[in-house]
């Protein structure tokens, strides 16, 4: 069980334990990130992993020489823009009746429905813009397949969103990280980006209310 829970400690803080395993993978740690983003980003049921503070991890990472910042920006905005390509099929081919079923074990019904309100409200352009909201980042792209959204046009939102989120975090933390005052808060600093992340999210709740 102890394993287990490490395991699951690390996955769920990634951005804690980057340095740590930099220096135990190497070169792997491009894999593991990759499929972090590509979960987080895929499928509706791992809306928990990091995201916005794991880029601006590995950001400030790569800023020291860990890691190489244009590896990390094509391969993570490449994993942003499958995970939401998967994400929308998987939406398209479960379709509308989602909506009404009663048993989701796995999701969470009010965070599906404010994903479909955000959309309905800003159309086309939520693909972007939700990007930068945890959790509603997860659930747009299965909406807009559920929503039947024109694959080709879905398809431009999401290769934008994906590389301008991508880069936007990396070079945040590639830029900023290993300022002294951020790396002495760095943990402050990652709940702050967190904080504002969900701004527009909670401002939509409180407007919907």
């Amino acid at each position: 069980m102890d394993i287990v829970k490490n395991f699951v400690d690390i996955v769920l803080h990634l951005d804690k334990y980057l340095g740590t395993i930099i220096q135990t993978y190497g070169t792997w740690t491009y894999s593991l990130l990759f499929f972090i983003i590509f979960l987080e980003t895929g499928f509706v049921v791992t809306p928990f992993l990091p995201g916005d503070s794991l880029l601006f991890a590995a950001g400030t990472f790569a800023a020291i020489g860990s890691l190489n910042v244009y590896y990390v920006i094509v391969l993570l905005a490449s994993a942003a823009i499958l995970g939401d390509t998967v994400n929308y099929h998987i939406g398209k081919f479960i379709g509308e009746k989602i909506y009404e079923s009663e048993n989701l074990r796995w999701i969470k019904k009010e965070h599906l429905l404010e994903a479909r309100d955000f959309y309905e409200k800003y159309g086309a352009i939520t693909i972007v813009v939700g990007r930068f909201i945890p959790i509603i980042r997860t659930f747009v792209p299965f909406v807009a397949g559920i929503g039947q959204m024109r694959y080709f046009r879905f398809l431009f939102y999401n290769a934008f969103g994906g590389i301008l989120w991508v880069s936007l975090f990396t070079l945040g933390g590639y830029f900023f990280g290993n300022l002294k005052i951020v790396k002495d808060h760095f943990g402050l600093v990652t709940i702050a980006i967190i904080v504002i992340s969900v701004i527009p999210a909670i401002t939509t709740f409180l407007k919907r209310r």
